[in-house]
């Protein structure tokens, strides 16, 4: 089945009523982190969107209604369209954010870019676990299965020894935004082995959460399994590395990620500075 709008829809939207002023809009976008909001007359139904270069353009009339302002209509989409198209509609129309409506053109949720790149990293886990499995099953001639569920963040027994600050920093910005993209864990014995997901697992710690969504592989000959030592354990007692708090935060490099993509922003040395005008 394919994925619909209403699994990454959020369903509290911040909206505006058409009898709202100009002055009360601008006031309501200004606290928000959205480049405009939906209008709804007084039954709930959308008949448009302001932008804020509407608001701006009419920033010295704020008594202004936003119905005598606002172009009526705006694209839409409902709860049961594909995920796919709905990203194609927006990538065509440059939208940041899209209202969905009801079978009584009722606003009902919205879907921002966000969640769009969201979804196609939630529906790319499930693939890694179909690679582990096939590798596991490969290497130790063992039958192995993946379930999605939930782990204890506390008992997770880490294989990477190091993380980044700068990545840390960001899987915190997308667990505060909902994005919780499931970790990897092999299922052995009383471990559980992180594979992947090193950096959302410290960063869900440091927010207090005590568990994580994540796809879990165990083998359905468990005892067998159990005896043998996997080269995950390996590389976990090369590195002495038992809990999450044995993992060193890198706090001078850049993750090589974040290396690359902001290698050609010119670093102003301080003599620069007092000669430059600014700029990359």
């Amino acid at each position: 089945m394919s994925v619909q709008v209403r699994d990454y829809m959020v369903l509290s939207v911040e909206h505006l009523d058409s009898e709202d002023t100009v002055g009360h809009a601008i006031d309501t976008v200004t606290r928000s982190r959205h480049h405009g909001l939906p209008v709804t007359d007084h039954r709930g139904r959308l008949i448009g969107f302001v932008s804020t270069k509407e608001l701006l353009r009419n920033a010295n009339h704020r008594e202004r209604k936003i119905r005598d302002i606002i172009r009526t209509g705006t694209y839409t989409a409902t709860p049961d369209m594909g995920i796919d198209d709905v990203a194609r509609i927006m990538f065509r129309f440059g939208l940041r954010d899209l209202p969905i409506i009801d079978e009584e053109g009722k606003l009902c949720g919205v879907i921002s870019n966000l969640d769009i790149v969201r979804s196609h990293f939630e529906r790319a886990s499930p693939a890694k676990a179909e690679t582990l499995r096939k590798l596991l099953s490969e290497r130790y001639h063992l039958p192995f299965t993946y379930r999605r569920g939930l782990v204890s963040i506390a008992k997770l027994k880490p294989t990477q020894w190091k993380v980044y600050e700068d990545e840390l920093e960001g899987r915190r910005y997308e667990l505060e935004r909902g994005f919780a993209e499931p970790v990897l864990v092999v299922e052995k014995g009383s471990q559980w082995i992180l594979v992947d997901g090193h950096h959302r697992a410290l960063a869900a710690r440091e927010m207090g959460l005590h568990n994580l969504q994540a796809f879990i592989l165990s083998s359905e000959k468990s005892q067998e399994f159990a005896r043998l030592e996997i080269g995950l354990e390996r590389i976990a007692k090369e590195h002495h590395l038992k809990t999450l708090d044995d993992i060193a935060i890198d706090r001078a490099s850049h993750h090589p990620l974040i290396e690359i993509t902001t290698q050609l922003i010119r670093r102003v040395e301080p003599e620069d500075a007092k000669t430059s005008s600014g700029g990359p």
